[in-house]
């Protein structure tokens, strides 16, 4: 069974030539989004995807703009709406030592370097410098842990248990 990985979501049409507006979740824009990349158009309604290739890429505001080979008129491109590009497992690349995908950190509990359990990681998000990553705690409050060396000191993602050195005030 082939796991399937969020690259975006198409959340409406822009002009009249066939270009998509993507809401995108990928880490990677420029290299998902390259020219010739093949990616997979998951509708609602819809079990098959759709494979489809990025003829051209652009950004305008906060959405990455997509056209996709033979869909080049609005017509074409207004049935995507709503639907959710994914890569295929195999198309992940080797990220360098330190780096991690999304998935491979959801769902990872967290403890300070003293054994005490913090929760675990429901929510990653991407405001600008680093990674925060949103922890909820067993009593259900939410604690944001930087993703910065002077905090995480220690990250098994096959095991799924992260260890950190809290920052006076972090936790509760």
């Amino acid at each position: 069974m082939e796991k399937w990985f969020n690259v975006g979501k198409i959340v409406n049409t822009q002009g009249i030539k066939g270009e998509v507006r993507v809401i995108s979740t990928t880490d990677f824009p420029n290299e998902r989004y390259k020219k010739g990349n093949v990616l997979f158009l998951f509708l609602p309604k819809n079990e098959t995807p759709i494979q489809v290739t990025i003829k051209s890429h652009r950004k305008h505001k906060n959405f990455d703009l997509l056209l996709f080979e033979g869909y080049e008129n609005i017509n074409d491109a207004e049935k995507f709406r709503d639907g959710i590009l994914k890569v295929p497992e195999s198309q992940l690349g080797k990220l360098e030592e330190g780096e991690f995908y999304f998935h491979e950190i959801l769902g990872c509990l967290v403890f300070t370097k003293d054994g005490e359990e913090v929760g675990k990681i429901t929510e990653i998000l991407t405001p600008g410098a680093n990674d925060v990553w949103v922890v909820k705690g067993q009593d259900g409050q939410e604690i944001l842990i930087p993703y910065i060396d002077d905090v995480v000191k220690k990250v098994d993602s096959k095991e799924k248990i992260i260890l950190i050195d809290p920052l006076e005030g972090l936790l509760p």
